[in-house]
């Protein structure tokens, strides 16, 4: 999976106001994760947040990966916010 797709399927499923979807692969070379897949980061902001739990927001955000988030990623760190907490 490539920051790229990451982002695709992320503004096909939510919608977002604001994305940023960051490879932190080059951070991790040597970690032995590494070998398991690529590390990232998504900052993400979406309507579809207001009123959600974090834990219910990173489900949003897994589920529109689908089962591409298995396929080489090791690491997702995620911030998700509603418009109104950016």
């Amino acid at each position: 999976m490539t920051a790229d797709q990451i982002e695709t399927l992320l503004r096909a499923a939510l919608a977002p106001t604001a994305l940023e979807v960051e490879d932190d692969s080059g951070r991790h070379v040597g970690h032995a994760g590494a070998r398991e897949g690529r590390h990232f980061t998504v900052r993400v902001t979406s309507r579809r947040f207001a009123g959600l739990a974090r834990l219910a927001r990173h489900r949003l955000v897994y589920d529109a990966l689908g089962p591409l988030a298995a396929q080489g990623v090791h690491a997702l760190a995620i911030e998700a916010r509603s418009p109104d907490e950016a």
